[in-house]
């Protein structure tokens, strides 16, 4: 006999997709090619069952369920088949509780649903366990034949019930999964998202008579507002956005990721070599210089030094001149590029100036101003600008607690990249945030390179869309050693040194080469 096999393995992810797939596939396929099939009150059917168990072509797996596949695990069977197998033997049942925020069983194998009577029954792997109440209403989500999902606002308000159980019987998320995934309707929706919610669930209270909870759902969603008091929140998430510094979750988590990389590892020192007033002023010329090639305000080295010498822009490129200047002004001030954040409100601050140094030419670019309006850089969406600040505040928490200077002119930099709170000159001031926390315990400086571009901005990726430090971390180690050795009180013998390191060449015709 063929057989209809689902090769996929049950995840949480997927496993809402397969069920579906198999619900849809399966009324075009025929009979015999079901991987379950279900017992039947006409005598016909209950005969060609019998039939083809005692033939060896059927087996029977769970009370009222078979199948022709003979050599998969019953459990494996059910699972992939589960919401199937739910609307054909139970209809009228509602994913629910818990169940209808997860779309998979516990840890346990328990699934939670609304039905019209309160029992558990056990099957290969999985325990249904069905919770007397209101079937389904308008708005609640198909699943598969009769089976039904609550929608998100009934979910949560069933989520907010009491429960006699513990652990993974259970019938309720934690309390701060319900304030995260409000908090997830705010950060895409604003407020008037939640205004929205909440009035769906009021009406939706008084259909299933769910009153008390809509009373505890009221509360949480007032004090994200700041309508009511925030200390009856749990979540960090809603906690942030009840003060009005609401963050991006998914960044704090890739913060982290950098955070527990730089505390395992060491880091060489390398002090300043360039410590006269000609040195540090001659090596900030070229930092500012290669800063601005990498962002494509490009120009010949010599107008470069042109514009440096005379204070004054070239008439043809008044706002790209203005922006050499301005990274030259924030990183040839030794006092200025000692000075490091303390405390959140102090980051917030520094950025601000220092971004209105940089693009003191391009108003239109808001110097000064966080954004106000999300950017974007090919496939790679910012942090939303409504989520700035928040943002910055929970990953200088991480900075705070580093301690190697190089490892925290690592993570400032990237925390910047990352976030990119302004409209323009994110790069710049990113960089000009990382050298400052060199200058400010004497350490050298780091340069990237023409010649280096792909391989930064190469590492900044991986470790933005992989979550791999290590290569970004090997990356500025490498420029930072390449830095170390362009040294000199004449700007001719640094440039000497820049050239024989291949630094202004592409990256394509040359490597950088660090000299002995």
């Amino acid at each position: 006999m063929e057989k209809f096999f689902y090769k996929s393995n049950f995840n949480g992810k997927n496993f809402l997709f397969l069920n579906i797939q198999h619900l849809l596939m399966e009324k075009n396929i025929p009979f015999r090619l079901r991987e379950v099939v279900f017992s039947s009150s006409d005598p016909s059917v209950s005969k060609r069952l019998a039939m083809l168990v005692n033939t060896g072509k059927l087996r029977k797996i769970a009370p009222r369920i078979y199948t022709p596949n003979l050599t998969d695990d019953p459990a494996a069977i059910i699972r992939r088949n589960l919401f199937s197998i739910i609307g054909s033997l139970y209809p009228g049942a509602v994913l629910s509780h818990r169940s209808a925020l997860e779309f998979q069983p516990t840890a346990d194998g328990s699934l939670f649903l609304t039905y019209t009577y309160t029992k558990n029954i056990k099957l290969p792997g999985i325990t249904l366990r069905f919770i007397q109440g209101p079937g389904r209403i308008d708005g609640d989500n198909p699943l598969s034949g009769e089976l039904y999902a609550s929608q998100l606002e009934r979910a949560l308000l069933e989520n907010l019930q009491p429960s006699r159980k513990s652990g993974q019987e259970l019938k309720t998320s934690p309390r701060a999964e319900i304030e995260n995934r409000l908090e997830q309707v705010a950060r895409l929706k604003g407020e008037a998202g939640l205004n929205d919610l909440r009035d769906k669930a009021r009406f939706i209270a008084g259909q299933t008579g769910m009153e008390k909870e809509f009373a505890r759902l009221n509360k949480i969603i007032g004090a994200m507002m700041a309508s009511q008091p925030a200390q009856i929140l749990s979540s960090p998430l809603a906690m942030a956005r009840a003060f009005g510094h609401p963050f991006d979750p998914v960044r704090v988590e890739l913060f982290e990721t950098l955070f527990i990389a730089l505390k395992r590892l060491e880091f060489a020192d390398l002090p300043e070599r360039n410590t006269s007033d000609t040195s540090f002023r001659n090596f900030a010329f070229f930092e500012a210089y290669f800063s601005n090639y990498i962002e494509g305000t490009e120009f010949e080295l010599e107008e470069a030094m042109r514009i440096i010498e005379t204070q004054a822009p070239l008439p043809s490129r008044n706002e790209d001149s203005h922006d050499i200047l301005g990274t030259w002004k924030l990183v040839s001030n030794k006092d200025e590029m000692k000075i490091t954040p303390e405390n959140p409100d102090a980051l917030l601050d520094i950025l601000a100036f220092r971004h209105k140094v940089l693009l003191s030419a391009r108003d239109s670019k808001n110097p000064g101003q966080f954004k106000d309006k999300n950017n974007r850089a090919g496939n790679t969406f910012f942090v939303d600008y409504t989520l700035v600040k928040g943002t910055l505040i929970k990953g200088f928490d991480y900075y705070m607690a580093l301690t190697h200077p190089f490892a925290r002119a690592a993570f400032m930099m990237f925390l910047i990249s990352e976030v990119h709170p302004f409209l323009d000159g994110n790069g710049r001031i990113a960089r000009v945030m990382m050298n400052a926390e060199l200058v400010k315990n004497e350490q050298c400086k780091i340069i990237i390179p023409t010649v280096y571009r792909d391989d930064y901005m190469g590492a900044l990726k991986r470790l933005s869309r992989q979550r791999d430090p290590a290569a970004y971390l090997r990356m500025l180690e490498r420029a930072h050693r390449f830095s170390a050795t362009i040294i000199g009180d004449r700007m001719a013998m640094m440039q000497d040194m820049l050239e024989r390191s291949n630094a202004f060449k592409p990256h394509d015709e040359a490597q950088l080469i660090i000299l002995d």
